[in-house]
């Protein structure tokens, strides 16, 4: 078959990113230590942070790739893409991964700023993979409206470095320098930079209202794709956003930081929450389940305590792996039945029994349901704010949570319960799909109740490190 050789280079990716996912486990137990780093050249910096932001990368890097295997082959087959864009999509895959890595591993806060805009261009050409009329729209919004948020974060950092020579008299865009001179850096100077920080990787993190991008990006980038942005892309501007906050909080101290994370968390939620009782597209649906999980991490960031921050870092990867799960679902239910439309696809769990099922896990672990991970996370996140005296917070969590929950529940039940097509035959998934479900579905069904040394050791040393500990 003429998809033969493309499979094999889909296997081959896999396995390289089964190595980079075994490497970046070994470097979350080895930074997991407290103080333990690695710097070099003054270019690279691996912390407890950088290394758990990393290993969740990796992991839906990796589960993306299986789940690529069979996808890619049947667009081609199907004649959605050629072969040769198949081979394509590939590169621009692997080039999307690396720039998301590069911004995890770079000292210079300047140098992240290039890897954010990186990863902006490269996954536009993929959110346009289809090349038709919507997808091509969605990746012109997506790089317009993002340009001017990283134009913002550009602003920030140059007034960053500029707090930092005013104050100190050096000239340094590394972290490194500017957290270790932070108490001299200029207050006043540093708020200002501080919003335009939020405001402008905020809207990369899909953070409301810079959010709109998100829903049309997600919903027309190509299936594993969209797993990636929603699972990783997302978090790595929540990862430079709290890398300036650091330098903010040492500053002084974190009730400023806090107070905006917490707003624009529950304004996330709060908009999140009324598109997801009127969504029609099931990708769309997710995207916007994206929005809220992004300003339920913020507002556990937001809270300060061990709890609350402890809870959002266990949340960032939790979401990661349940919200890859579902849009691997999703995409596989879209290919099956042509068609978005949440009302025109019926009975998933009489024509595609494995995934109407991982469908029907995926909607209650997304949703906080017992016993899934998401579920013990949002706990942590809502006792923290609750024990922190944060209780409109607390409240306000509560009920677009519960909101969130009826809206999804509500929009998957029809999608799985109801009477199929009478021509819809019964679609069996292969091999590496099957392996993809089972190798996320493992952290989503256990770390409710064990979370293994080397990952429970790096949140506890990253949360010290956001803390300034």
């Amino acid at each position: 078959m003429k998809t033969d050789g493309l499979k094999t280079i889909g296997k081959l990716n896999s396995l390289g990113h089964l190595i980079i996912l075994s490497l970046s486990s070994f470097s979350l137990a080895r930074m997991s230590s407290p103080g333990a780093n690695i710097s070099l050249f003054g270019f690279i910096h691996i912390d407890a942070l950088s290394s758990f932001f990393i290993f969740v990368t990796a992991v839906v890097n990796f589960a993306a790739s299986l789940y690529s295997i069979n996808y890619i082959a049947l667009r081609i087959e199907d004649g959605d893409i050629t072969t040769n864009k198949g081979r394509l999509y590939y590169l621009l895959f692997n080039l999307f991964a690396a720039s998301m890595f590069l911004v995890t591993l770079v000292d210079n806060l300047g140098m992240l700023w290039v890897a954010i805009e990186m990863t902006t261009l490269i996954s536009a050409f993929l959110v346009g993979f289809y090349n038709t009329k919507r997808s091509v729209e969605a990746a012109w919004k997506y790089i317009i409206i993002c340009s001017v948020g990283i134009i913002l974060a550009l602003l920030g950092t140059i007034l960053f470095s500029y707090a930092l020579h005013s104050g100190t008299g050096l000239k340094s865009l590394n972290w490194t320098d500017m957290s270790r001179l932070a108490p001299q850096m200029d207050k006043n100077i540093l708020k200002v930079a501080f919003i335009l920080i939020l405001v402008g990787y905020g809207t990369k993190a899909g953070l409301a209202p810079m959010h709109t991008w998100l829903p049309d990006a997600h919903s027309q980038a190509i299936a594993p794709i969209s797993a990636m942005l929603s699972g990783v892309l997302l978090k790595t501007a929540i990862y430079a956003i709290l890398r300036f906050g650091i330098i903010v909080n040492q500053n002084h101290g974190a009730a400023y930081m806090n107070s905006l994370l917490i707003m624009f968390g529950l304004i996330s939620m709060a908009v999140a929450c009324g598109f997801l009782l009127v969504q029609k597209d099931i990708k769309r649906l997710l995207a916007y389940s994206s929005i809220e999980h992004i300003g339920i991490i913020c507002v556990g960031l937001g809270i300060g305590s061990t709890l609350g921050i402890t809870g959002a870092l266990l949340h960032i990867f939790n979401h990661a792996t349940t919200k890859s799960l579902m849009f691997f679902g999703a995409g596989n239910v879209v290919s099956a039945y042509h068609k978005n439309n949440i009302h025109a696809i019926r009975g998933v769990l009489k024509t595609m029994p494995l995934t109407g099922a991982i469908l029907l896990l995926g909607v209650f672990a997304l949703t906080g349901s017992p016993p899934f991970s998401i579920f013990f996370s949002e706990i942590m996140i809502i006792a923290g704010a609750y024990l922190s005296g944060a209780h409109l917070a607390t409240g306000l969590l509560l009920t677009f949570i519960v909101v969130a929950f009826g809206a999804m529940i509500h929009h998957f039940a029809a999608v799985l319960f109801g009477n199929a097509p009478a021509d819809m035959p019964e679609v069996k998934e292969p091999l590496n799909l099957k392996l993809a479900y089972l190798f996320l579905l493992l952290p989503i069904c256990t770390l409710g109740f064990i979370t293994l040394g080397p990952l429970k050791q790096a949140i506890i040393a990253a949360a010290k490190i956001i803390q300034g500990a």
